[in-house]
């Protein structure tokens, strides 16, 4: 009688376990700085699930080295996740495991493969999706910071000086970037370098134009408060454009993810109410040939429909 597959896999998945727990955990480990001199109000974690973790994060980190691979700390700052790249990777390696056996268990395993694959996916379209709302946010927020500023330059406030005064009274996002400006600045990058990072960080044309008219009045002098106030006038009138143009582009995107989600919910409705039917796409080569297949045009398509319902201003 053949072994069930899963049944091997399981067992697969504990050999693999109880390496890990001894190459990582039972070794020795000579930390470079004690976590209780590098964190003074962390207390250490002694237990078996603490030291795994640890033991994780430190592997974790010597292998993607300074990029920080795909979830570098960059991509990271930008989504507003406050974590190191090795420990965002560990547990984005941890979800895929625990998917990969779920499937692997409940289903079979091209299933159990798929979730493990669409573990680091999800992890990206959510670092994607935050990373959006948190430029979104800047650029709502970026009417009343120019506001500030102005407000700074009119009682005698240097340009920095009005940065920083922003900084302390916005709220994130703004608050977060004003401060990288400040302290980029104040370790001896130059301002003009250090606004147009941020807005491109940001992705925001408008903080472009703000940091071209800082540049352009350092260079020529004349009022910056004048200034910055007709470029505030253009950014409402922009912001009005953009409301209006998100209004009429909103059917087309409720459109776009109702087709996209449909084929996912029925196929998910149809493996719960016949999952004999819905076999057949896992198990007969030529189900599995349409899988591929229909995955192919599912991305092809929404890639499309993004496409088209995004308009760039």
């Amino acid at each position: 009688m053949d072994t069930p597959v899963p049944f091997v896999t399981a067992i697969g998945l504990c050999i693999a376990a109880l390496i890990i727990l001894f190459v990582f955990v039972l070794k020795p480990r000579n930390g470079t700085i004690p976590l209780e001199r590098r964190r003074m109000e962390a207390s250490q974690d002694n237990s078996a699930v603490g030291r795994v973790s640890e033991s994780a994060v430190q592997f974790m980190d010597t292998a993607l080295g300074r990029s920080g691979g795909p979830f570098n700390r960059e991509v990271l700052y930008q989504a507003g996740v406050r974590q190191a790249p090795a420990d965002f990777t560990v547990m984005v390696v941890a979800a895929a495991i625990v998917g990969g056996v779920i499937g692997t268990l409940l289903f079979n395993l091209l299933i159990g493969i798929l979730l493990a694959l669409a573990a680091p996916l999800l992890a990206k379209l959510v670092l994607v999706s935050r990373t959006q709302k948190r430029r979104a946010k800047f650029e709502e927020q970026l009417t009343d910071t120019i506001q500030m500023l102005i407000g700074g330059l009119r009682v005698g406030h240097s340009i920095m000086r009005s940065l920083e005064a922003a900084a302390q009274e916005a709220q994130a996002p703004t608050s977060e970037e004003l401060s990288r400006i400040v302290n980029e600045v104040r370790i001896g990058k130059d301002a003009r370098l250090a606004i147009e990072d941020c807005s491109l960080r940001m992705d925001s044309e408008d903080f472009r134009w703000i940091g071209q008219a800082i540049q352009i009045n350092r260079e020529v002098g004349g009022d910056l408060a004048e200034v910055l106030e007709q470029v505030a006038g253009t950014i409402r009138e922009r912001s009005e454009i953009k409301g209006h143009v998100r209004a009429l582009s909103a059917e087309g995107k409720m459109s776009a993810v109702v087709l996209m989600v449909l084929p996912v919910a029925v196929g998910l409705f149809m493996s719960v109410l016949n999952p004999g039917y819905m076999r057949l796409f896992a198990e007969h080569p030529l189900g599995i040939a349409l899988v591929v297949v229909s995955a192919v045009l599912f991305l092809v398509g929404g890639f499309w429909m993004s496409r088209t319902v995004k308009i760039k201003f």
